[in-house]
């Protein structure tokens, strides 16, 4: 399934798939900001699989660098999917996956139901 655009909560949501390619440099995140802006979306929604391994490791500074890529563009990003592994095995990048769940701007979501109730909720 390619990438789509689905409306939830009037937010326009560029849902990528699964199985597209990684997202392992700023320039990839880039490429994601300008399809979705393209596109009229507002938020993009990453499945964890799409991100390179490095993302999580936080000394490698990808997670800076793509989030800073999605801040100054001013598109939000929902990394969708079971990050527990990377929660329990880096006290550094559970508190970052915190600190960015309590902001409008990256958000760690298990799945479309979480999605869609923070963006139900006064988040939008």
């Amino acid at each position: 399934m390619p990438d789509q655009v689905n409306w939830l909560f009037g937010v326009p949501c560029l849902v990528c798939a699964a199985d597209g390619p990684l997202v392992a440099t700023e320039r990839d995140a880039l490429d994601l900001i300008g399809d979705g802006g393209a596109r009229g979306a507002t938020l993009v929604v990453l499945p964890v699989e799409r991100l390179a391994g490095e993302f999580f490791q936080l000394r490698t500074g990808l997670a800076g660098q793509i989030a800073q890529k999605f801040v100054q563009y001013e598109m939000r990003l929902a990394i969708l999917g079971d990050v527990t592994g990377q929660l329990e095995r880096s006290e550094t990048f559970a508190s970052f996956a915190y600190e960015t769940n309590r902001g409008t701007q990256l958000w760690f979501v298990n799945d479309i139901d979480e999605l869609s109730e923070r963006l139900g909720g006064a988040a939008r």
